[in-house]
């Protein structure tokens, strides 16, 4: 099986150790490498160029760039409007390409089921948060964008996050790379004197584990929890794809 990831850049990506310890879990015979594209206009020319790709992930900022390079899309991708599982068949020299998106259920899965959260700020506008928007909304919650570039009726800016619309959203996701290794130092600019023993702030970065967007919030009080979760739901349902339509050759 040879699969591996395309995004910009992405020398910290978690991937290539999480496959290679699952492919001798799974007594598969597998490579996973990295495609750093300083261009998503290369993709084309990355499958033409590695006749051996099976199955991709997708990662920051290729999302939703990546999808008119897809020939198809899964159900939820295409709602969603973001792909981050790329499954590759060939046949006779011809390439067709699937989409998928793990990352709702992902997210979805990571969430105590006994709590519902009415409504929901979500912090940017990229492929990860509208498939953190798509599963929310699944769940019966109001999901409210908030971005740098607010475009009317899509997106408010964080000059209109304010006291009212914080004791009203308990659930805050940060959906931007702020705070990502190696700029730790960084976190959405949102009013946090404002947060509650009520919320949760949950970071969709991974890497660190406790993200300045998580320590800001616990210093209100408010429960917080990082992305690795759902980071590794997303790449279990990822793997079973690639094992549904790729060649997994048993190891030697």
């Amino acid at each position: 099986m040879h699969l591996g990831l395309i995004g910009y850049p992405l020398a910290h990506s978690f991937s290539p150790r999480w496959f290679a310890k699952k492919f001798i879990t799974e007594g598969i015979s597998g490579e996973y490498n990295l495609y750093p594209l300083p261009s998503v206009a290369g993709f084309p020319d990355l499958l033409r160029e590695h006749p051996e790709l099976e199955g991709l992930n997708v990662t920051i900022p290729y999302k939703t760039a990546i999808l008119p390079f897809v020939h198809w899309l899964d159900p939820a991708a295409e709602a969603i409007g973001a792909v981050n599982t790329i499954a590759i068949i060939r046949d006779q020299g011809t390439i067709t390409t699937m989409g998928f998106n793990t990352d709702a259920p992902g997210f979805s899965a990571t969430l105590d089921n006994h709590h519902h959260y009415p409504k929901a700020l979500i912090l940017g506008t990229g492929g990860a948060a509208a498939a953190v928007s798509y599963a929310l909304r699944q769940q019966g919650t109001e999901c409210t964008f908030v971005s740098r570039n607010p475009a009317p009726g899509k997106s408010i800016g964080y000059e209109m996050v304010t006291r009212n619309l914080l004791e009203n959203h308990t659930l805050i996701v940060n959906g931007t790379p702020l705070g990502m290794y190696p700029k730790t130092r960084s976190c959405p600019a949102i009013p946090f004197r404002f947060i509650t023993p009520s919320h949760l702030l949950y970071d969709l970065v991974y890497n660190p584990s406790l993200t300045l967007f998580m320590k800001r919030g616990m210093e209100q009080g408010a429960r917080a929890m990082n992305g690795a979760g759902m980071l590794h739901h997303q790449a279990e349902l990822a793997f079973m794809i690639f094992r549904q339509y790729c060649r997994a050759a048993p190891s030697t």
